[in-house]
């Protein structure tokens, strides 16, 4: 049995899906592959109403078909993928992939994930080569669970007394544009980055529509709670209109809450929406470019495979994962999301306009993990970057480290050595 360890925090704000709905670019309907009428997909030994911890080990089983991984065409064949919390996607469509829809294009019949405590929802659906489900569909019931909240993890750093954290020039009621800064000021207490143990000190979270997460844990890092680990004091940050409410959070370096907690007053703003006369406000770049897209400050891209130093076929399947954001197609607008762009054997290209789309700089707008491609013989680099709905790379930049692969017979290269 294949299986997969994944930690994934779910707890979306049902404001952030307002965003999704109206935005997602709906493709033509693909040919759907053919399923035996007794295919079945189902849960082991997890049962609808199952209360479950926090970190739990969920295992799919399929009967009538085989697995194959994604890419690979065969008949009476697919593989799994674990919807979370959401509804069925559109049945002629490839499946999506991002928090609320997870791939297991590897032919993976297992994974562990890390939810936040409450109910949640789970359904497995197959799905052939192309991520399309089969016709009929696959699928098994959708079934609920009860996370249970975790024990105490981590021991909580002391801070001053009188320490304070709040917003600059932000109060409660305050009606602001779809796009705006949010600062943070602090009072008593020093601002280090992630990772610095220092006494009374830490960095700032913003809690965005959402109750105070458990004080003796690390925070979540998710669309509702906003980590800024290298020590920023203000984000750009945009809502879709209506009410929402925001709170700072101050932590120490793992992220884990002060004793006594330092947090501001939870206030509430209003975003208006933008004139049907006047464009939607829009940050400006040098020159007058539209400004890009903000991210968060730990989010991080990276090659599954292969890895640095790897001697591959010619023709190989490069896959690559995504962590504290959402994957998103091209086109469609959503707060921390974005899709991948695969560099071959060229140098990062400029940050602050759209990655070019040619035969070294290939593009995955509909929001793809993995894909195949054929290299020459030699060593050649590979890099990731992540760009926003036009492309164009978030501010802070996610890029991965640039690695080098090798294509060729692994036993010539240790010859050559």
């Amino acid at each position: 049995m294949r299986g997969i360890r994944l930690k994934l925090v779910v707890g979306v704000s049902a404001a952030f899906a307002l965003l999704a709905g109206s935005g997602d670019a709906q493709e033509r309907s693909r040919q759907r592959q053919p399923a035996p009428a007794n295919a079945k997909v189902s849960f082991v030994d997890l049962r609808d109403n199952a209360r479950v911890p926090g970190k739990v080990l969920v295992r799919f089983a399929v009967t009538g078909m085989e697995i194959a991984p994604a890419g690979t065409q065969r008949r009476n064949a697919g593989h799994h993928h674990l919807l979370i919390d959401t509804d069925l996607p559109p049945l002629g469509q490839p499946i999506p992939s991002d928090f609320n829809h997870l791939h297991f294009g590897g032919g993976q019949t297992e994974a562990e994930i890390l939810l936040s405590p409450g109910r949640h929802t789970l359904q497995l659906l197959f799905a052939d080569h192309d991520h399309v489900p089969h016709d009929p569909p696959v699928m098994s019931e959708k079934i609920t669970i009860e996370v249970e909240a975790a024990p105490e993890e981590k021991p909580r750093t002391a801070a001053a007394p009188n320490a304070s954290v709040f917003f600059v020039g932000l109060q409660d009621g305050a009606t602001i544009p779809p796009r705006s800064v949010i600062r943070f000021g602090t009072a008593n207490i020093a601002i280090v980055p992630a990772g610095t143990r220092q006494d009374n000190a830490g960095h700032h979270h913003l809690l965005v529509d959402t109750e105070l997460p458990p004080l003796d844990r690390e925070i979540p890092s998710d669309f509702n709670h906003l980590h800024f680990g290298r020590g920023q004091t203000e984000t750009e940050l945009t809502l879709p209109p209506g009410e929402h409410t925001l709170q700072l959070l101050f932590a120490d370096h793992e992220h884990v809450p002060h004793d006594p907690p330092v947090m501001s007053q939870k206030i509430k703003v209003r975003v208006e929406a933008a004139s049907a006369t006047q464009a939607p406000a829009v940050p400006q770049g040098a020159g007058g470019k539209p400004g890009r897209t903000p991210a968060p400050n730990d989010a991080v891209v990276y090659f599954v495979y292969p890895r640095n130093g790897t001697t591959i076929y010619a023709t190989s399947t490069i896959r690559f994962g995504l962590r504290n954001m959402g994957v998103a197609p091209a086109g469609v607008i959503k707060p921390n999301t974005g899709h991948h762009h695969l560099l071959i054997d060229v140098p990062t290209p400029p940050l602050d306009v759209a990655i070019p789309s040619d035969l070294n700089h290939l593009h995955f707008g509909n929001g793809q993990t993995e894909r195949k491609i054929t290299l020459p013989p030699g060593k050649h680099t590979l890099q990731l970057i992540l760009g926003d709905d036009q492309h164009v790379p978030h501010d802070p930049p996610i890029l991965s480290e640039r690695i080098e692969v090798f294509v060729g017979n692994p036993r010539k290269r240790s010859q050559r050595r």
